[in-house]
């Protein structure tokens, strides 16, 4: 890793995104993985799925092995222009209705779930009873 850096936009890392071709972001720095991808543990369609994008969650959630992170040095290219790479946006799920407490169609609901079975097995006996009884 002498002499000096070079560094990639977001951009053009993501134009190496097929087998022949394949680099990563991984904590700000490129990676070209192009002839690792067949000896790779976790198949090339792991590689090729997290290219276009800072791939460094992909590779810590693994959790890969003190030798696998010394083997990332042969395969290192340059650094990424951290600006071109979107930052995280954090979900946050939409927002409900409001449940108005002064209605309550649930307890009518439930009421009709249970009587409903009820005078089913009501009406079925009551016909057993009368077919039998004549």
């Amino acid at each position: 890793m002498g002499g000096e850096r070079k560094v990639y936009t977001l951009a053009e890392v993501s134009q190496h995104n097929n087998s022949k071709d394949c680099w990563l972001v991984i904590n700000g720095k490129v990676y070209n993985v192009t002839k690792f991808l067949e000896d790779h543990p976790g198949g090339d369609d792991v590689l090729i799925s997290a290219t276009g994008k800072d791939a460094t969650d992909d590779f810590e959630d693994v959790g890969h092995s003190t030798s696998a992170l010394s083997m990332m040095d042969e395969f290192y290219v340059g650094d990424v222009d951290s600006s071109t790479i979107p930052t995280k946006v954090n979900y946050t799920p939409p927002k409900q209705p409001q449940h108005n407490q002064d209605r309550s169609p649930d307890f009518f609901i439930k009421m009709l779930q249970f009587l409903v079975p009820l005078l089913i097995l009501a009406v079925a006996v009551g016909i057993r009873f009368y077919t039998k009884s004549t």
